[in-house]
């Protein structure tokens, strides 16, 4: 086993709280950029340099590869909390025995998630009702992704047990250096080798794949004590199911969530391939604003779930409710820019005078609402760093899949089936969400002076 020193991870239990969210989340926003230039440097260059009908098919692909990852994704917040309880506690034993539990999942999860989705391809092109004109290359492109799923899930998961003891800095630095791979990538397949929309897929998963390299060489030579053991992998039923109690609601929610995006993506695929292109513009965009709340939604996480081990329940609090501000206004100050100058933000994608039309109509429309998805999703993570997983799953099931379907369904068929009612479904969950996850946490949680809680 791992020594019990550390020299990178970051201790979150003690000092100034706005400076330790700040310095963890500033190098976690940074890499959630590059990150998600993976995909948005994808659709610029098809965008610009092979056709409109291959934006769409990049675009219209992500609400289905979201449906494994973010699953995924959830597995890893689990496994996130549970290292974190151990680290606030100082139990160097489950918190190593919970890095062997974790990437030995992962290895199953890769081969699982190749399989499932590389089969499942086509039937779900067909079930989102993809016109003929991009079915061909949405097939080609999802794919060569899924076969390369692997290593964009081992560097997720390594990336989560770095989060997870205050390390946001390698990450980055990994991130870095595979966007920028990934870029010229692009670039080559596409400009030199003309392979078009196989091209830039190649180029994503190579760089993916060098990630996870990095990722998992970083685990394998430390000498910290989340170093991972080759020779001790190993799944620990007791430890599986502590992370599964955390990551199985959030992954559900994730890909119940996810799924009914596919729902929404039908409705925007019966307007053509202009909308299409331009509601895959706009969800670029959309994912750029959410960058801040997401990185300081992780911050929550991280911070209240090593607070929680160490019983610091009102550090906790105060921790949840400044990152909520700060949230907040990084949010604001984006979401005002986008607004602005929302069709050259979707200019950069194409220059099919169209497709800025739809892409700028539905920034204007939903930018703002942003604001209160910033709420929703930082009070998420600092649930699920307390243990609490199924309060936000519900939650969120309820307000992004339910409500927003009931809308969707009502609006197209008794007030009009146009594209700016059908792009404002997302405003209409956000909204739901918030009021009610508010409510949840300050009813059920949060309490001024209290007896530490914590559900795991």
């Amino acid at each position: 086993m791992p020594s019990g020193k550390s020299t990178t991870a970051r201790d979150m239990t003690h000092g100034s709280i706005i400076k330790q969210i700040i310095l963890f989340s500033l190098p976690l926003m940074l890499g959630n950029i590059f990150q998600m230039l993976y995909n948005t440097v994808d659709s610029i260059v098809v965008g610009n340099y092979v056709s409109k009908q291959a934006l769409a098919a990049v675009g219209s692909t992500t609400v289905i590869v979201n449906i494994l990852v973010f699953f995924f994704n959830g597995f890893s917040v689990g496994a996130g909390v549970v290292i974190g309880h151990h680290f606030g506690a100082r139990d160097l034993k489950k918190l190593h025995d919970t890095v062997e539990t974790t990437m030995t999942a992962t290895f199953v999860c890769c081969i699982l998630f190749t399989v499932i989705g590389t089969l499942g391809v086509k039937p779900m092109l067909r079930f989102m009702d993809t016109p003929e004109d991009v079915f061909e290359d949405a097939t080609t492109y999802l794919t060569i992704y899924f076969l390369g799923l692997s290593g964009l899930l081992i560097y997720n998961m390594g990336s989560g047990i770095l989060r997870a003891v205050g390390d946001t800095t390698r990450p980055l630095m990994f991130l870095i250096l595979t966007s920028v791979m990934n870029i010229l990538l692009d670039l080559f397949f596409v400009l030199v080798i003309r392979a078009g929309i196989a091209g830039v897929a190649i180029a994503t998963i190579l760089s993916q794949f060098i990630s996870a390299i990095l990722i998992l060489g970083l685990l394998t030579r430390t000498n910290d004590i989340y170093r991972l053991v080759w020779s001790d992998l190993h799944l620990d039923p007791a430890i599986l199911r502590q992370i599964l109690s955390v990551g199985l609601p959030a992954g559900i929610q994730s890909v119940i969530t996810a799924f009914s995006n596919v729902f929404v993506q039908s409705y925007i695929n019966a307007f053509g391939s202009d909308c299409m292109a331009g509601w895959s513009c706009y969800n670029k965009l959309d994912q750029f604003i959410m960058l801040p709340m997401q990185s300081m939604a992780m911050a929550a996480t991280t911070f209240v779930s090593q607070n929680m081990g160490a019983k610091q329940e009102q550090r906790a609090n105060r921790g949840t409710l400044m990152t909520v501000g700060l949230s907040l206004l990084v949010t604001g100050l984006i979401a005002t820019a986008l607004f602005v100058f929302a069709e050259p933000a979707v200019g950069l994608f194409t220059a099919e005078d169209s497709v800025i039309t739809f892409g700028a109509l539905f920034l204007h429309t939903n930018v703002f609402f942003l604001l209160f998805n910033c709420i929703n999703h930082v009070l998420a993570g600092a649930l699920r760093g307390r243990g609490d997983s199924r309060g936000p799953m519900l939650i969120m099931i309820l307000s992004f899949v339910v409500i927003r379907q009931i809308y969707l369904f009502l609006v197209t068929r008794f007030v009009a089936n146009v594209p700016k009612l059908v792009g404002f479904g997302y405003p209409v969950g956000w909204t739901c969400c918030c009021i009610l996850e508010v409510l949840y946490f300050f009813l059920h949680w949060y309490r001024p002076r209290s007896q530490t809680k914590s559900s795991l």
